[in-house]
């Protein structure tokens, strides 16, 4: 099985080093490439990146840095297409910010050594969250989300919003991942995909750890945004309102235009 590890970071320069040091040795050893993804970041994040690459000798971590901020989601689109045209079987998103417990990538890549699911996510909410630090109006504002969204979607998963994902590329293949958001809720548009295509969506337990790291999110504008989301879904749903994000119906090319390429001056 190939895998890459893809690492979204903005701003993640203080951080960044920890994370790389914290992923396990076995699996470091396993994956193709390691990419970190600089999303414009005016911090010191890219030659981070670069500087750890040479000191360590790591000559599978890749760095690219975006000229403009594209987006959480922006990131995603590029992170995904890439590890789809390079042949990988798995791709694993981990956070730069040092939020999400690298220790935790061979639980999470488990289920797909069974077979047994097209998408894995690390869950805080079947864990102890409060206990890990998660600000109170974050733990309310999850669980309220994910009940709405439970109930719209007619599913049962513990939250929609953790960011420590595992996808299976020949899955990613199946969605328009690329018609969804530039923001934070491409997290939530691309698990309604999965659902629609009937994707095999598994979660893994995963300690909750918040430090002195910037949120960079609007919890406001995020929460709002899912709740449009969810109305899109319903009113394609019911055939009031076309969207073409949740129209699996057909298969998606992805054009050039919608790739996020590095040109020669972005990646090391």
């Amino acid at each position: 099985m190939k895998i890459a590890i893809y690492i979204p970071a903005y701003n993640a320069g203080a951080t960044l080093p920890r994370v790389l040091d914290r992923i396990p040795l076995d699996i470091r050893d396993k994956v193709g490439e390691i990419f970190i993804v600089d999303n414009a970041s005016p911090d010191n994040t890219y030659l981070v990146g670069i500087s750890y690459a040479k000191e360590k000798g790591w000559s599978h971590l890749k760095v690219y840095r975006n000229n403009t901020n594209r987006g959480y989601g922006g990131s995603q689109k590029f992170a995904y297409q890439y590890a789809i045209e390079q042949g990988y079987d798995i791709v694993i998103m981990l956070h730069g910010d040092a939020q999400y417990a690298p220790e935790k990538i061979p639980n999470l890549i488990e289920p797909f050594e069974k077979g047994d699911a097209d998408m894995v996510f690390g869950s805080r909410m079947t864990g102890d969250p409060l206990k890990g630090g998660m600000p109170m109006i974050r733990y309310l504002g999850n669980r309220f989300l994910t009940i709405v969204e439970n109930i719209v979607l007619r599913w049962n998963l513990s939250e929609y919003h953790s960011g420590y994902r595992v996808y299976s590329c020949a899955a990613l293949k199946k969605v328009p991942f690329h018609k969804c958001s530039d923001y934070y809720h491409f997290d939530t548009e691309i698990l309604i995909q999965f659902k629609l295509a009937g994707l095999r969506v598994r979660e893994r337990t995963i300690p909750t750890y918040y430090g002195d790291e910037r949120c960079y999110v609007n919890i406001w504008k995020y929460g709002f945004a899912i709740l449009f989301t969810l109305r899109e879904y319903l009113f394609h749903k019911w055939k009031l309102r076309y969207q073409e994000k949740f129209d699996l119906s057909k298969a998606f090319g992805i054009e050039q235009k919608d790739i996020l390429p590095a040109t020669p001056d972005q990646v090391h």
